[in-house]
């Protein structure tokens, strides 16, 4: 039975706030999940790449949940392309501080996106640990839907997944989707691959008091006609869709324009710092510029009324291997318009508790949008849907198969210690 868990996530800390930088859902994810692993009695150590000079080595998040800060590099201006030239230092960081505990004190590492599943493997190697992995997104997949004018992701990341792949003793993924991506596309052995959806904290995101009570809450206005974009600002995500339909509706229905906001919330992300500026650039080309109202990043205490108060929250990815920010939203009884990808088609039950679009043509969109905004009895019966598909996911199921997949690896002959030899 699984006691203790290694977590590894280099390229991003769980002390980050979600929406900026590389901080995204996978930091909600493991932190939610170690949590649960944790109230289950395992201990859980996350390690990542200290950013900071005058970090603690450990920082206690919760109760069985530890994070320790990996010393690498220059602790600031190195960006997460370049992260894969500091693995031999993240690697010696980590035996260091893995040579303070018994050789048995771990029973598994288990690494998220593919930076950190180079160390697993590394480690799992030195150690003869089992490496369990989560790839969260894949280049492979990424580069079949960019967004205009997006750089793909290089080759050199698309070999290292391959690499990871052939590495660990047991690969997650977050949809049957992605597993299936896993196998015909990086060479997966099914039995390897195991399915284990992402939850909601269904205590945090609930419908609340209502819309109403939402809004005056964050003083919008009670007949808004409120568009809710919620994440890292970057062309992957897609928030210029959401731009460019929202000038499609407003020039087939001028009256729209009095009450129509949409709201993009979150922060720059990697190279995109300019982002959010180019937005407002075109917006302004567009003539919407009134529109469009751009928000910071906010706590996860404050986001649940955010979604309370919108009338749909958009999530336009170009990729998602899941897409916790449309589950959040439809637990807060709003309904979700999504991309018709990836993840997105599962965390979003369409026409049950929102509409999935095919592709990211603004008209598309546009035309979604305006026919929900013009049957607000239609959008009630989402809402009613939304509460009842988000209430089938949760934190504690996610945790709990995830504890299967670890005792299944453990249960398995443990490789030879190449540290040892």
């Amino acid at each position: 039975m699984t006691s203790r868990v290694a977590t590894l996530m280099v390229h991003t800390s769980p002390l980050e706030q979600a929406g900026i930088g590389d901080a995204g859902g996978m930091n909600i994810y493991v932190v939610e999940s170690a949590m649960k692993m944790a109230a289950a009695g395992i201990e859980v150590d996350i390690f990542t790449r200290a950013t900071k000079s005058d970090l603690p080595e450990a920082v206690v998040i919760a109760p069985g949940v530890t994070v320790r800060h990996l010393e690498a590099g220059p602790y600031e201006g190195i960006s997460k392309e370049e992260l894969p030239s500091q693995l031999c230092a993240l690697t010696s960081s980590f035996m260091h501080l893995q040579s303070k505990f018994p050789a048995d004190y771990y029973d598994v590492i288990h690494s998220h996106y593919w930076l950190s599943g180079q160390l697993g493997w590394m480690v799992s190697e030195r150690t003869g640990i089992p490496l369990v992995h989560t790839m969260h997104t894949m280049a492979k997949v990424k580069n079949q839907a960019l967004a205009e004018g997006e750089a793909p992701e290089p080759n050199t990341r698309a070999v290292g997944e391959e690499q990871v792949v052939r590495a660990a003793s047991a690969l997650i993924a977050n949809t049957d989707s992605e597993a299936a991506s896993l196998v015909s596309m990086y060479n997966a052995c099914p039995d390897n691959v195991f399915v284990v959806t992402p939850g909601v904290d269904l205590g945090r995101f609930t419908p609340g008091h209502g819309r109403a009570a939402a809004r005056k809450a964050l003083n919008i206005a009670p007949d808004a006609i409120m568009l809710t974009f919620v994440g890292r600002i970057q062309p992957h995500k897609g928030p210029e869709v959401l731009v460019r339909a929202v000038a499609e509706m407003i020039s087939h229905s001028p009256h729209l324009r009095a009450k129509l906001a949409l709201v993009i919330i979150g922060g720059a992300s990697g190279s995109g710092s300019t982002e959010p500026d180019r937005l407002k650039n075109l917006a302004r080309f567009l003539g919407v510029e009134d529109i469009i109202h751009f928000k910071p990043p906010v706590t996860r205490d404050q986001l649940p009324e955010w979604y309370r108060a919108s009338d749909l929250v958009c999530v336009p990815s170009y990729s998602e291997s899941f897409g916790l920010v449309a589950l959040e939203a439809q637990a807060c009884a709003t309904p979700v318009v999504a991309t018709a990808v990836g993840g997105l088609r599962t965390a979003v039950a369409d026409g049950i508790s929102g509409s999935l679009v095919d592709g990211h043509d603004p008209k598309a969109w546009s035309a979604v949008i305006s026919r929900l905004i013009a049957e607000p009895q239609r959008r009630v019966m989402l809402s009613i849907g939304a509460v009842d598909h988000a209430s089938h996911f949760g934190w504690e199921a996610t945790a709990r198969r995830t504890l299967e997949v670890y005792d299944q690896v453990i249960s398995q002959p443990r490789a030879q210690s190449l540290w040892l030899a």
